[in-house]
């Protein structure tokens, strides 16, 4: 199943064209205040080689290190989730236990899964683990996680679909995500019709500035004039 607010020629764009440009050109449109919108540093991009990922929020909370756990770990919910959600989707998880640095979401099994359902990503403040089983066996698959946790403890699922706090951004089932090497933004969708042009703009006027910069024509003058413009 599609979005019916984002067309499948949007998202292969948004695809072509890095995060901290699109988060420049969201800036552009004055939608939010700039200081949010965005994950913090403490995320990893696991796959820093792969494009860019681009998907629309699918979101739970999750507990792995509860000692003597013993409640329902509702796996085959959060897969049919994925599956019915608009794609291409992303699954955005937040922790909520005791001991988050030695809680482990997922590796190479649930991340090929799940993308056979549709997902293109996973996003989440829990450690995750088979790192090169994910890029052999979900090749193309992009994983967000703080880093590598070699147990999966006993993983419980506790809310979904719920809006969730990831890493410093607030993600509401739905949400439209891109991610790479630079981090995660949000996209807002009243803009993202129009947010494909203005990032393309966006990549223009960092062209020019480059090239001015190499030219003969590179002036101390002609720099401040141009950084004034991104103040």
């Amino acid at each position: 199943m599609t979005n019916p607010q984002v067309s499948a020629e949007t998202i292969e764009a948004l695809r072509q064209i890095d995060s901290a440009t699109v988060s420049n050109a969201i800036e552009h449109f004055g939608v939010r205040d700039q200081v949010t919108g965005y994950i913090s540093m403490e995320m990893n991009c696991q796959f820093p080689d792969h494009k860019p990922m681009v998907g629309f929020a699918v979101t739970a909370t999750h507990d792995t290190t509860t000692a003597g756990d013993d409640r329902l770990m509702r796996l085959h919910d959060v897969m049919d989730m994925v599956l019915d959600a608009p794609s291409p989707t992303v699954l955005a998880v937040q922790y909520m236990g005791p001991d988050r640095m030695r809680s482990c979401l997922a590796g190479d099994m649930f991340c090929s899964a799940i993308q056979k359902l549709g997902a293109v990503g996973l996003v989440t403040d829990l450690g995750c683990r088979d790192f090169a089983g994910i890029r052999q066996r979900a090749p193309g698959f992009q994983l967000f996680c703080p880093g590598a946790v070699v147990s999966h403890g006993y993983g419980v699922y506790i809310d979904l679909d719920i809006t969730v706090s990831i890493c410093g951004l607030t993600i509401q089932p739905g949400d439209l995500l891109h991610g790479d090497a630079n981090g995660i933004v949000s996209i807002p969708l009243a803009i993202v019709d129009d947010l494909v042009e203005q990032a393309q703009n966006v990549l223009k006027t960092e062209t020019s500035y480059f090239d001015f910069l190499a030219s003969d024509d590179y002036d101390y003058a002609g720099l401040k004039a141009r950084m004034g413009r991104h103040e």
